[in-house]
């Protein structure tokens, strides 16, 4: 939801680069949405091609206003400190390398801080979300991929080489044989993620559109117990949610997180999905940790946009 601006507030420029879009909004200090525009990401045009969008998209926005800070985040696997992207998958080619914090600093003249996309959605959530007034929170994001990220006293823990909270890549039993996005077996984003679950489907037989049409075909296991088609893909679902839930469960025995979000397209196929998530995870917990909640996400569409802003105002202010 926009808001008026209010003419006395300090106004942080934020932007989430994806790869089919990039979205761009002024952000006040309470963490409100003032303005917001948004295009399609021309990631076949190339690496230049998508920083210019995201940069006209700001120069947009700021026309006749002030900033104080701006704040990216990016898909890829981007150095916090430097702001640099330094890996990315094919779906940004030529991504890597982009010094996505200069250009805007260049641009607009004020500092710019970039973090990965996941993290800032993390950051989102934590500040504005499911895990507000809590000391940490984990994140798990479910959809074309697995990823995530843990904070911790306001602070997305980003790890040596920035790529903590590739959840997807942790070896799951019941993702053996299956090829990951990343080139190997065996890792939990082939089996759980939405392309994961429709694939699973197909391979075992089942015919659908897409994953959301998975979901629907086992909602209607309940009341058609005698449906091949409904019983498979609730069987299906069942399998890669409760991989899922392990995964979670055992992180949940590493980090002792105060809460753990989930977020992503997955996240909103359904109970049935969340039931077979909540008995992997139980299945997995240690007795001091079985009670951690397991929440859906609540910051919405803007969670990645809010997280960005608050790492770059937290840059700006770093002990307000």
């Amino acid at each position: 939801m926009n808001h008026p601006p209010q003419p006395t507030a300090e106004l942080t420029l934020a932007v989430d680069i994806g790869g089919t879009k990039i979205t761009a909004a002024l952000v006040d200090p309470a963490g409100r949405t003032l303005d917001r525009r948004g295009a399609p990401t021309p990631a076949e045009h190339g690496a230049t091609a998508v920083l210019d969008t995201a940069l006209d998209l700001g120069r947009e926005l700021t026309a006749g206003r002030q900033i104080t800070a701006i704040g990216i985040g990016s898909a890829g696997v981007i150095d916090p400190h430097t702001g640099t992207v330094t890996h990315a998958t094919d779906a940004l080619p030529g991504w890597p390398g982009t010094p996505l914090a200069a250009a805007f600093t260049d641009t607009f003249g004020v500092p710019a801080h970039a973090l990965n996309d996941v993290h800032a959605h993390a950051l989102g959530e934590a500040r504005h979300g499911a895990g507000r007034g809590h000391r940490s929170m984990l994140l798990v994001a479910v959809g074309t991929g697995i990823g995530g990220a843990h904070v911790l006293n306001g602070t997305v823990l980003f790890g040596e080489h920035f790529v903590a909270g590739h959840i997807g890549h942790l070896a799951a039993p019941e993702a053996q044989g299956i090829r990951c996005s990343c080139g190997r077996d065996g890792h939990l984003e082939g089996l759980a993620s939405g392309p994961g679950i429709l694939t699973a489907f197909r391979r075992a037989g089942g015919q659908a559109a897409d994953t959301r049409a998975v979901a629907a075909l086992a909602a209607r296991a309940r009341t058609r117990p005698d449906d091949p088609a409904a019983d498979l893909a609730a069987r299906t679902l069942h399998l890669c949610g409760r991989a899922t839930g392990r995964i979670i469960g055992g992180l949940a025995n590493i980090l002792d997180p105060a809460v753990i979000v989930l977020t992503g397209g997955v996240a909103d196929i359904g109970e049935h999905w969340w039931r077979s998530v909540r008995d992997g995870m139980s299945a997995e917990t240690m007795d001091a940790v079985a009670a951690t909640p397991l929440l859906p996400a609540t910051a919405g569409q803007d969670a990645a946009l809010l997280g960005a802003a608050a790492f770059a105002r937290g840059r700006l202010h770093p002990t307000g």
